[in-house]
C-alpha cells in the first residue's frame, strides 16, 4: 500500500479545520497530520511535520496566508505544496498568493470529493486552477502593464517546443490536452514540462503559468 499524503490544515476558524479533517482522515490515501491556527503556525509545523500539502486560508489574523506562503515554499529544497483556501473565486488575493508560491486554489465551500481530489492533484505536482482564476491573472497582468526584461530574456534558454508548451501551460491546459494539441505522446509532454521547469528555477506549473505572464510570453489581448 503507498505512503498516504501527508496534509495539514491551516485556518484560523475551528470548525473549518475539523470539517476538512474529517473529511480527508475519511479518504484512504489521505492523511491529516496537524492544524494550524495562522500562518505563523502554519510555518512552524511544517518545519515540525513535513507535510506534503497545506491547505491555506489567505485571511488570518497575525501573519496572512500569502505570507506564510512566502515562506513556506521559499525554504531550499522544500517539497510542500501550498493549496490557497478562499470563499470567492476572484477573491483579490488569491492573485498575490499564485505568486507567493502556492500551487493552485480552493473554494471553501467545495465538495468532499473536490477537495480530496485537489490535494491530490497538488501533491502530484499539478496545478490546480479553473478558467476564472486563468482569467483573473491575465486580467492582473494586462493592468500591470508591460513584461518584466529579466524574465523576457530567460525565455531563450528554452526551445521552441518548450517555449510551445510553456504558453499552453499558461493557457490552462493538462498535459493531456498538450499532448492532443501538439500531436505529442503524453509522457513527451511530462519531459517537457520538467526540462521547462529546471531550466526556469520553477517550482510547478502554477508558477511556470505565472512566469510565461510576466514574461511576456503570453499576453492579455482577447481577454
Amino acid at each position: 500500500m503507498s505512503t498516504p499524503i501527508k496534509v495539514m490544515i491551516a485556518d484560523d476558524q475551528m470548525m473549518v479545520r475539523q470539517g476538512f479533517t474529517v473529511l480527508l482522515n475519511a479518504q484512504p490515501d489521505i492523511e491529516v497530520v496537524g492544524q494550524a491556527v495562522d500562518g505563523a503556525d502554519a510555518v512552524a509545523k511544517v518545519a515540525e511535520l513535513a507535510p506534503d500539502v497545506v491547505l491555506m486560508d489567505i485571511r488570518m489574523p497575525g501573519m496572512g496566508g500569502i505570507e506564510a506562503t512566502s515562506v513556506i515554499t521559499r525554504v531550499p529544497d522544500a517539497e510542500v505544496k501550498v493549496l490557497v483556501l478562499t470563499t470567492f473565486d476572484l477573491d483579490e488575493y488569491v492573485y498575490e498568493a499564485l505568486r507567493a508560491g502556492a500551487s493552485g486554489f480552493l473554494l471553501k465551500d467545495a465538495s468532499a470529493d473536490q477537495l480530496a481530489e485537489a490535494v491530490r492533484v497538488v501533491a502530484a505536482g499539478e496545478a490546480l486552477l479553473s478558467p476564472n482564476i486563468t482569467k483573473r491573472l491575465i486580467t492582473e497582468f494586462s493592468r500591470l502593464g508591460a513584461p518584466r526584461a529579466p524574465s523576457r530574456a530567460r525565455i531563450d534558454v528554452l526551445t521552441e517546443r518548450e517555449t510551445e508548451v510553456l504558453s499552453l501551460i499558461a493557457q490552462g491546459l493538462s498535459n493531456a490536452e498538450i499532448s492532443e494539441h501538439l500531436v505529442l505522446a503524453e509522457q513527451t509532454v511530462k519531459t517537457h514540462v520538467s526540462r521547462i521547469l529546471v531550466k526556469l528555477g520553477l517550482r510547478d506549473r502554477t508558477q511556470a503559468a505565472v512566469f510565461a505572464y510576466e514574461s511576456g510570453l503570453i499576453r492579455p489581448t482577447g481577454y
